[in-house]
């Protein structure tokens, strides 16, 4: 598909899909400098958001200014946790409502997730002329994304770019999906891993769903 320098391009990051299917997948962080920059592929960027979730530790504040400092958006949230011991907070809405929000300031949505449920959300963008960039692992995207967007980047095929960090060993925790979800300790030299696991996908329908706080 042609990117003309013209088009005014709205970045929103999935933060929790990438962070986690990288752990998954690689045993690695998210270089997500890059995965901005490729997504804005020299047009004219209007606006990068990451929905992230914060916790009363606040131990990913260092992840968190890192972002910032490359010159993404934070959209906050705080983490919800249960008497049950679960813990969630789930980002689908808001995301979609931003992009909604901003279909009359762009022609250009690029989603950073692999989440099957926002397979509505590009379709109702598509629907208003905008197009679509779907950027994500394509071992944890849904299939029915990749079909429903006019363009799709998988990140896997060019691990040196976008990920960072010494390789470790795959967290096991399982493919992104909703639902419950278990503290993860940062690591020393990690400073975005302060996030948490799930369950593994059970279909791969389900490999694109977010891991939730």
């Amino acid at each position: 598909m042609m990117k003309h320098l013209e088009q005014r391009v709205g970045v929103f990051i999935d933060t929790q899909n990438m962070y986690y299917s990288a752990r998954y997948l690689f045993g690695r962080r998210v270089n997500f400098g890059n995965i901005v920059e490729d997504a804005v592929a020299g047009r004219k960027l209007i606006r990068a958001m990451a929905y992230v979730v914060k916790t009363k530790a606040a131990d990913e504040t260092p992840f968190f200014e890192a972002l910032q400092r490359l010159g993404i958006e934070l959209r906050e949230k705080e983490l919800m946790e249960f008497l049950s011991g679960q813990k969630k907070a789930d980002w689908d809405v808001g995301l979609a409502i931003d992009v909604v929000r901003m279909l009359d300031m762009v022609d250009v949505v690029v989603l950073v997730t692999g989440d099957g449920d926002f397979v509505p959300l590009v379709e109702f963008a598509k629907s208003r002329g905008r197009i679509v960039e779907i950027i994500g692992f394509r071992e944890t995207t849904a299939s029915k994304l990749v079909e429903s967007a006019d363009d799709y980047t998988n990140l896997s095929d060019n691990k040196r770019r976008f990920l960072i960090g010494p390789a470790r060993r795959p967290s096991g925790a399982g493919a992104p999906k909703g639902g419950e979800i278990l503290e993860e300790k940062p690591d020393e030299d990690d400073s975005g891993g302060f996030f948490m696991s799930a369950p593994q996908a059970d279909q791969e329908e389900n490999r694109g769903r977010r891991l939730e706080f």
